[in-house]
């Protein structure tokens, strides 16, 4: 199930990109930055989308937990990691592009789809933690 860490960031670049076109964003909005989240909690919008670890794992990686069980393991391992559960990424305009955000690239703010492997941690972790807890 592992995937070089250039297939999976073209793989999630691409997964981006059409979920952007297909909610109606530019072309030019497919290269994006990302917002890392650690919680689901949080307000929803329709100026951003929101991927949990469980929907990036099932989209990018065709992988679904079988239990509750496995759910849960998934996000207690990310949370003991101190990982994003999910992260999110603006519909409405391109975010990141010349910003001096400081918080940008450091796991805080801003994180850049193509180059952050923040994204692909939360999933391996994810995914490995969920796979490895049986079901009962």
């Amino acid at each position: 199930m592992s995937m070089s860490r250039w297939g999976r960031r073209a793989l999630l670049s691409t997964v981006g990109g059409v979920a952007a076109l297909g909610l109606g964003v530019g072309a030019a909005s497919a290269h994006h930055c990302f917002i890392p989240m650690y919680s689901l909690n949080g307000p929803a919008s329709a100026n951003w989308l929101v991927v949990s670890a469980e929907d990036g794992a099932a989209e990018i990686f065709g992988f679904a937990a079988e239990c509750d069980a496995q759910v849960d393991a998934g996000y207690a391992a990310l949370r003991a990691d101190r990982l994003p559960v999910g992260i999110k990424i603006s519909m409405k305009k391109v975010i990141g592009e010349g910003s001096n955000n400081p918080n940008r690239g450091n796991g805080k703010g801003l994180e850049d789809l193509e180059e952050s492997p923040l994204a692909f941690e939360m999933l391996d972790v994810w995914m490995g933690a969920a796979a490895a807890t049986p079901c009962d």
